[in-house]
């Protein structure tokens, strides 16, 4: 299955270097059997860096962001505004850290997407509190790495962090 082009899927930015990052982003291509439309992204990209810098509330997030064109009207040709690279941004729904973990579990739909609601159901900064401790602490656990994820070929086509990103 050929992925949707960047800008009309969601696309998930995490931290290229930590490898709990790593990890949870091999754990969603994995499971992603239906859509296989999430575009990754890693922060140090352009790319990430290009999304990061469009808003100020993302300052210093280094963990995961989820990040999909705001919900609103169609281009006047109905092309929902697109984040391929090179295009100007259009305006971003950004969610971070506990939302950001809920709206990638949604998105894998199944049980995952039971968890999502239940986990929903949570207040957030409870949420919030138990990502920070695990952010705070994802790069003790082995597994940091300097190296970059080698995605298959068919899943390369997922990341945006190659030179044309």
């Amino acid at each position: 299955m050929t992925p949707a082009p960047p800008g009309s899927t969601p696309v998930l930015l995490y931290d290229g270097s930590c490898g709990v990052c790593a990890r949870s982003v091999q754990f969603v291509l994995r499971r992603d059997h239906r859509r296989q439309s999430l575009r990754f992204a890693s922060l140090e990209s352009d790319f990430g860096r290009r999304i990061t810098g469009s808003d100020p509330r993302l300052a210093g997030v280094d963990s995961l962001i989820w990040a999909e064109p705001a919900p609103g009207p169609s281009t006047p040709s109905g092309v929902r505004p697109s984040l391929a690279p090179g295009d100007p941004l259009p305006p971003l729904r950004m969610l971070v850290r506990s939302d950001a973990v809920i709206a990638v579990a949604a998105y894998l739909g199944g049980v995952w997407r039971g968890l999502a609601l239940v986990g929903s159901l949570v207040p957030r900064p409870l949420r919030d509190g138990a990502y920070d401790v695990v952010a705070r602490n994802r790069h003790r656990v082995p597994g940091r790495s300097d190296r970059c994820l080698l995605p298959t070929p068919a899943e390369r086509e997922r990341f945006l962090d190659g030179p044309d990103a």
